[in-house]
């Protein structure tokens, strides 16, 4: 049984910087990606970034490139969102998921869907404060 476990949420102020984990446990997840969405009230689920667990490959949204920083670690099978110069509109609820992507849906709208995703993670909360 496949599970992933947020974790590394809270309230920071605008410039502020988090890093959430992800720990997934149930499989092997070698060719799977991992990606990061987030989910402000109200609105809809917005991809945030995807690494590729095999190569270590990331893609980001341009809203938080240049701020946010994929990984993970094979050994502990976590995946890791460091987000810094945090911003009152990253505010939401961040989940982690999980699944096989191949080649030809990577970067594609298709992998920025969160209906592409069997597995999920219950949520962490990020607020950031101005």
């Amino acid at each position: 049984q496949v599970q992933l476990v947020e974790s590394g949420g809270g309230l920071v102020q605008a410039g502020g910087s988090l890093r959430l984990s992800c720990a997934a446990s149930g499989r092997t997840f070698s060719g799977y990606v991992m990606v990061w969405f987030r989910q402000a009230p109200g609105k809809e689920r917005d991809f945030v970034s995807a690494i590729r667990w095999n190569s270590g490959t990331t893609y980001y949204a341009d809203s938080v490139k240049g701020r946010f920083t994929i990984s993970r670690d094979n050994a502990k099978n976590t995946v890791y969102l460091q987000m810094n110069s945090l911003k009152p509109e990253d505010t939401a609820v961040y989940y982690c998921a999980a699944n096989l992507i191949g080649p030809g849906t990577w970067r594609s709208p298709a992998m920025r869907s969160p209906s592409e995703y069997d597995y999920w993670g219950q949520g962490t909360q990020v607020t950031v404060s101005s």
